[in-house]
């Protein structure tokens, strides 16, 4: 059914053991996949499914509710899987959905119905049933107005069986998910390298006169033929003064010789994110204030990279990675050690021209699920993201690598992807 190659069950069977270990005697677990949401007329947008439903089951289809109740007396009903019946005029209309065998070998779920028996089967299971787990988006940043699927029927539930102890899903399935099973890793791997494969088409085809545009579409065609659905987020493709727009997406502009152009770009594989960003000169030479720029950046990154160690969290080691970026913005000349001293600790100088944070955690989604005072562990991914932008002088420099956090070290997604001056420069002017 899917363009990639499958991930196996087993990741999922083991994902769903390790959140029914953490569940209160005697639950039950809803998790409902997401909408199809409408453009306009009749159109509507690719399909993105519940990253907590792939999490635990790989399922990649509209319309599908997993049910967990590790408790119930009945063994063949502790996991239970719900799925649209296809017909002849689905298939026509919308092509293929999973077979109940279908839906068996990607999630490792044997007991798997019709979306219509859901009703009967929850009432069933509820019976035997103290706590019910429902899933609401609590990531940090959320800001959506729109009502998902999953907000309309946990409305439905809690009105239908309003005299339950209602549990929240969320704070136990963010801990999981933020520490990667190596299969996770592997899966990440692979939209890195075919992230690679974008950039190094894009350092042959970029030169004076292109446009942002038109580098867009190169990785949009290497993502694409290398089996990923395409971007993981909106790509940011941005020359010159745009670089120092850190959200810029209009992606209009004619790139000049002498200009800059930073890329931060990432493919999807299997639902699994990758986020790179790399800047590179547009005529393929870098002048002496762009390199002495962005060496201070490629400096702060690996720093900041070794920084990502076991027991660190996110608001200590945003602080020591701008101490770094200090440290560098005053030999750029672009602060003066009178400004650090008189700093507003809320709002220290270096903001000025490093105003984001560093990392985030990165998996089925971008910017993945945690808490940021979450203890940094083995099996977390990271971003690592340092940037300078100095708008006086049309210069922005950001560089990204996708980082994995191990007992000893680090593994780095990224660590094949062109990143030195002299390479990028080598490889621009073969």
């Amino acid at each position: 059914m899917n363009r990639y190659e499958p991930i196996g069950k087993d990741l999922f069977i083991k994902n769903r053991q390790k959140l029914t270990a953490k569940l209160k005697p005697n639950s039950a677990v809803l998790v409902f996949s997401n909408d199809i949401m409408p453009t306009n007329a009749d159109g509507t947008m690719p399909f993105r499914q519940n990253s907590n439903l792939l999490y635990l089951s790989g399922i990649d289809q509209d319309s599908s509710i997993l049910l967990l109740a590790p408790d119930f007396p009945d063994a063949k009903m502790r996991e239970m899987l719900f799925v649209t019946e296809t017909n002849p005029h689905i298939a026509v209309w919308e092509g293929h959905k999973y077979s109940k065998e279908e839906a068996t070998a990607e999630s490792g779920i044997h007991n798997v119905q019709w979306l219509e028996k859901f009703d009967l089967m929850l009432q069933t299971v509820l019976a035997e049933t103290e706590h019910i787990y429902l899933y609401t988006n609590e990531h940090i940043r959320n800001a959506t107005d729109v009502e998902t699927r999953s907000d309309r029927m946990n409305k439905w539930v809690k009105a239908t069986y309003p005299n339950y102890e209602y549990e929240r899903l969320a704070p136990i399935i963010y801990d999981l998910r933020t520490q990667k099973e190596e299969r996770e890793i592997e899966v990440m791997q692979r939209a890195c390298k075919i992230t690679e494969k974008g950039f190094r088409r894009v350092l042959e085809f970029v030169k004076p006169g292109v446009w942002e545009y038109e580098v867009e579409a190169e990785y949009q065609h290497e993502f694409v033929r290398n089996k990923s659905k395409g971007f993981a987020y909106t790509p940011i493709i941005a020359g010159g003064g745009n670089a120092c727009v850190l959200h810029y997406v209009d992606n209009c502009d004619e790139l000049k010789d002498g200009d800059l152009l930073l890329m931060d770009v990432g493919a999807e594989y299997a639902n699994y994110m990758s986020d790179m960003t790399r800047t590179i000169p547009v005529n393929g030479r870098f002048t002496e204030r762009q390199k002495a720029v962005y060496n201070a950046v490629l400096r702060v990154k690996n720093e900041a990279t070794k920084l990502l160690g076991i027991g660190n969290q996110i608001p200590d080691y945003h602080k020591q990675v701008g101490e770094l970026m200090t440290k560098e913005l005053v030999d750029l000349g672009l602060l003066t050690m009178d400004e650090v001293k008189q700093q507003d600790a809320d709002w220290p100088a270096y903001k000025k021209y490093f105003m984001h944070g560093t990392s985030h955690h990165i998996g089925l989604d971008v910017h993945d699920v945690a808490s940021i005072y979450t203890t940094f562990k083995p099996g977390m991914v990271f971003t690592v993201e340092p940037g300078i932008y100095i708008p006086e002088e049309g210069i922005g420099v950001r560089l990204e690598d996708d980082i994995v956090i191990q007992e000893k070290g680090h593994l780095n997604l990224m660590g094949d992807i062109p990143i030195e001056v002299e390479e990028i420069e080598a490889l621009m002017n073969t």
